[in-house]
C-alpha cells in the first residue's frame, strides 16, 4: 500500500498472519491478541482526526513493527501504547493482565509522548535527540515511537498545513536521523519522503513525475541488466538472488539539492545481488568486475568495516548494459535483513540463538545507548509539557553542561568540566597553546569551573606548551590522557636527542667516522643485541640511561680491545663514498639535514674540527655557508645503502600505509621507519628508508605515483 494514501483498513488477523511467520510460540502469539483485546476495549469510542476509529491507528503501528521482525513484547506494546495517555487505565491495571516488560515499555512510550519537539535550531535538535534516546532504556521504545511517528506521517494529510509541516520538520530532524542511527532502513527512508511531501510538496511531485516518466526506459534497462548479471552467476554456480532497488525521492532531492541535475543522478539504476556467504560477496563482485568496467573511486567495502549501525555491503558503481551507469550492491541475506530492519533484526532470529553479526550489533547498539541511559524514571503524574522538558533537563541531563564559543556553536561537557577541558575539546591544538580563558566577558583562570550556557573564548600562544599541574585543573579522563601523552611524547623527543648527541659524541672521541658505522649491517647487529627494532630507539635508551653511547659502539667492536678505542683512518679517495677535490685523507660526513644519496649533486663544506660534511647542492641551509664550501663528488666504487627521508603526500584521510609499505619493501629498499601526518583533509606519510641512490628512488617514486591516491613525494630538508 502506497505510504501516501489517505486510510488504511488493517485487521488483528492481518497482524497475527504477519507475525506467524517469525514468531513461533502460541503463547506470544495469543499475547499479541489479548493486547489488541484490551486496547480495542480501552480506545471504544474513540475516533481519529482522519475519521476512522482509533484502534486502526495501534494496528497500523503493529502492522510497521511486523515489517521490520519486532518480538511479541514490542507489538503487544506497540498495540496499546496510546491506551495509558488517551484512555481510562492505570499502570497497574495494565501490568496484572500483561508482563511488566511489556507495560515499561507502554510507559517509555508514553513519557515520549509527553514531549513537545522543537526544531528552531541545531542545537535544540541535538538536544531532543538525546532526550529521546536517553528516556528509552529499552531501545524497543524508541522503536515503537518511529512506527506511530510513521504512521502519523501516512495520515498527516487530516492536520491543518501549519501542523503538517511542524510535524514534517520534526520526523525529518529528529525521529529520521534515529531511525538511521538504529539502521531501520525502511522507517527512516519512508519518514524522509513523507516528511518532503508536506514540507516542499512541489520540488516533491516534480521528482515523483520525473521517476514516472522515465519509468519504462529505466525497467527495460534494469532488466536487461539483471538478466545478464544473472546469466553471469549462474555460469559460475553462485546461487543468488537479484533485486532491481528503488532510489528514494528524498535521497534524490538531496542530490539535486547539491547542484546535481537529474540526468546525472547515475544510480537511479540499481541492482542489490544476495548470496549464502561473505565469501560469495567477493566472488560475484570480481565476476562483476571482470565483465563490466566499474567507476573509479565508487567501490566501498563495508563488509570489512562495517558502518556504526552496523550495515554490511560491498557498492560498487560499473558502466552495465548500453553504456549506462549502475550502482550494484552486493551482500548477505542476513546482511539484508539488518540493512532492511537494524537493530529490530536481532529479535526476530533470537530463539535460534542468532549470528556473530546480530550479537556484535546488538551490542554495539547497545554501547552507543549507554551514554544517554543516565535519564531517571520520571514517574510524576500530571506533569504540563514544559514541566516535563525543565524536569528532564534539571534532573536528568544535569551530568552534562551545553557552553558555548563565541561564534555561538554548542560544546557539551560533563558537569565541573573546566575552561581547560573546553580548550581541549575545541582541538588538542588549541588545549596544548593555551595562554588564558575568558568566561562571560571576564578573565578566569583555567581551573575555573565551567557552567551552563557559559560564553568562553580562550586565549593562545603559539610557542606556548602544556604545564604539568594542568593535570590537577581539569575533569575529563580525555582531557588528562591528551596532557599525559604530549608530556611522555616530549620527553621522548628531548632522549631521542640526547642519545644522538651521546653516541655521535663518542664516535668523534673515538675517532670513528660515521658513514664506517651506521652501516646497515652494524645497525642490524646493534639493534639484534639491544632487542630494539630501529636506530631511534638505540637512540632512545642512550638518552634515557639504560645503555651507554661507549657499550653500543663496542658491540660493532668487541672484537677488538675494549679498553682501546678503534681509530678509523680517514678514507681516501680509492674507498671513501666522496671524493674530496685535491685532497687524499679527509674525515667526511654526510649531512643530517638533507641526508644526500648516491647520484645527488653535493657540495661540501669544511666544519671546525669535524672535518666536510656533505650537503645536497638544493639544500637551504647551504645558504649560510657560501664561505667555506668546496668541491666534492661521488666515489662510482661505492656500493652503500644511504639513509634519507621522503614524505609521501596523499589526497585522502584514508589509511594507506600497508601498500605504501609493501611497495618500498618490494623495491628491496630496507625501511627504518613510517609514520601517518594527519592533515586537515588528507594523509602524508613520512617514510625513513636506507636505498643504493637516487636511481632507486627514481624507481621508487614511479612505483608509488601509481597509486591514483598518491598526489606527490618529496624529499625532506629539515
Amino acid at each position: 500500500m502506497s505510504p501516501l494514501s489517505k486510510v488504511e483498513t488493517v485487521t488483528i488477523e492481518t497482524i497475527l498472519e504477519r507475525c506467524e511467520k517469525y514468531i513461533t510460540s502460541e503463547e506470544e502469539l495469543n499475547t499479541i491478541k489479548r493486547a489488541y483485546e484490551f486496547a480495542k476495549l480501552k480506545h471504544e469510542g474513540q475516533f481519529r482526526k482522519s475519521g476512522e476509529p482509533y484502534i486502526q491507528h495501534p494496528l497500523c503501528v503493529a502492522q510497521i513493527l511486523t515489517t521490520i521482525y519486532a518480538d511479541y513484547e514490542t507489538i503487544s506494546a506497540g498495540l496499546m501504547h496510546d491506551v495509558l495517555e488517551d484512555c481510562d487505565c492505570t499502570a497497574e491495571e495494565m501490568e496484572q493482565n500483561f508482563h511488566s516488560s511489556i507495560t515499561k515499555l507502554v510507559q517509555g512510550v508514553t513519557k515520549l509522548s509527553k514531549i513537545n519537539f522543537s526544531t528552531e535550531n541545531e542545537y535544540l535538535i541535538d538536544y531532543y535527540k538525546k532526550i529521546i534516546v536517553g528516556m528509552s532504556e529499552d531501545v524497543r521504545v524508541i522503536i515503537i515511537k518511529l512506527a506511530d511517528r510513521l504512521h502519523n506521517m501516512r495520515t498527516l494529510w487530516a492536520l491543518p498545513e501549519e501542523r503538517q509541516k511542524v510535524k514534517a520538520h520534526e520526523a525529518l530532524e529528529i525521529l529520521a536521523p534515529i531511525a538511521h542511527h538504529l539502521g531501520i532502513h525502511k522507517i527512516k527512508s519512508e519518514l524522509e519522503d513523507l516528511s518532503l511531501r508536506y514540507l516542499k510538496p512541489d520540488v516533491f511531485y516534480d521528482i515523483a513525475e520525473k521517476l514516472n516518466k522515465t519509468k519504462l526506459e529505466r525497467d527495460k534497462t534494469v532488466y536487461d541488466m539483471q538478466h545478464e548479471v544473472d546469466d553471469l552467476l549462474n555460469e559460475h554456480n553462485i546461487k543468488h538472488e537479484i533485486k532491481g532497488r528503488a532510489k528514494s525521492i528524498y535521497s534524490i532531492y538531496n542530490k539535486l539539492d547539491k547542484g546535481k541535475k537529474f540526468s546525472d543522478i547515475y544510480d537511479l539504476l540499481a541492482l542489490r545481488i544476495l548470496v549464502d556467504t561473505e565469501q560469495e560477496c567477493y566472488l560475484a563482485l570480481g565476476l562483476i568486475h571482470s565483465k563490466y568496467r566499474p567507476l573509479p573511486k565508487r567501490f566501498k567495502d563495508y563488509i570489512a568495516m562495517p558502518k556504526p549501525n552496523m550495515y554490511q555491503s560491498l557498492h560498487t558503481t560499473v558502466f552495465g548494459t548500453d553504456g549506462y551507469l549502475f550502482e550494484i550492491q552486493i551482500r548477505t541475506y542476513e546482511m539484508d535483513e539488518i540493512a532492511e530492519n537494524g537493530i529490530a533484526s536481532h529479535w526476530a532470529y533470537k530463539e535460534s540463538g542468532g549470528s556473530k553479526v546480530r550479537a556484535n550489533l546488538m551490542n554495539s547498539t547497545e554501547q552507543k545507548l549507554q551514554f544517554f541511559k543516565s535519564i531517571i524514571d520520571l514517574s510524576h503524574d500530571g506533569l504540563t509539557n514544559e514541566e516535563f522538558v525543565n524536569s528532564v533537563k534539571n534532573e536528568v541531563l544535569n551530568n552534562n553542561i551545553y557552553v558555548f564559543t563565541p561564534k555561538g556553536d554548542v560544546i557539551e561537557l560533563p558537569k565541573g568540566a573546566t575552561a581547560l577541558d573546553f580548550a581541549y575539546k575545541i582541538h588538542t591544538k588549541v588545549g596544548e597553546t593555551t595562554v588564558g580563558a575568558i568566561v562571560n566577558n571576564n578573565i578566569v583562570p583555567l581551573s575555573y569551573e565551567l557552567k551552563d550556557n557559559d560564553i568562553v573564548k580562550i586565549n593562545t600562544n603559539k610557542s606556548s606548551t602544556p604545564k604539568k599541574e594542568w593535570l590537577n585543573m581539569v575533569k575529563l579522563t580525555q582531557t588528562k590522557s591528551k596532557i599525559k601523552s604530549f608530556f611522555s611524547k616530549n620527553d621522548r623527543e628531548i632522549y631521542l636527542e640526547r642519545g644522538k648527541y651521546l653516541l655521535e659524541k663518542e664516535l668523534r672521541k673515538k675517532k670513528i667516522a660515521y658513514a664506517d658505522f651506521f652501516t646497515e649491517e652494524n645497525i642490524a647487529k646493534i639493534c639484534e643485541n639491544l632487542k630494539v627494532e630501529n636506530l631511534e630507539e638505540v637512540y632512545h635508551i642512550i638518552g634515557n640511561g639504560k645503555s651507554s653511547a661507549s657499550s653500543v659502539i663496542h658491540i660493532v667492536n668487541k672484537d677488538e680491545d675494549a679498553k682501546t678505542p678503534k681509530i678509523v683512518k680517514t678514507p681516501t679517495n680509492i674507498d671513501a663514498d666522496i671524493i674530496v677535490s685535491g685532497i687524499d685523507k679527509v674525515k667526511v660526513n654526510l649531512a643530517n639535514c638533507c641526508n644526500p644519496i648516491y647520484g645527488d649533486e653535493i657540495v661540501g663544506y669544511i666544519t671546525k674540527g669535524n672535518g666536510i660534511t656533505v650537503h645536497r647542492l638544493n639544500c637551504h641551509n647551504l645558504e649560510m655557508l657560501e664561505e667555506r664550501t668546496l668541491e666534492v663528488k661521488w666515489n662510482t666504487n661505492t656500493n652503500k645503502r644511504y639513509f634519507t627521508c621522503f614524505l609521501i603526500n596523499t589526497t585522502t584521510t584514508e589509511n594507506h600505509m600497508l601498500d605504501l609499505m609493501q611497495t618500498i619493501s618490494m623495491q628491496n629498499i630496507n625501511i627504518d621507519g613510517i609514520k601517518t601526518i594527519n592533515r586537515n583533509d588528507y594523509n602524508s606519510y613520512e617514510v625513513t628508508c636506507y636505498l643504493a641512490g637516487v636511481e632507486q628512488y627514481q624507481k621508487l617514486v614511479l612505483s608509488l605515483t601509481k597509486y591514483p591516491y598518491v598526489e606527490n613525494i618529496e624529499r625532506v630538508i629539515r
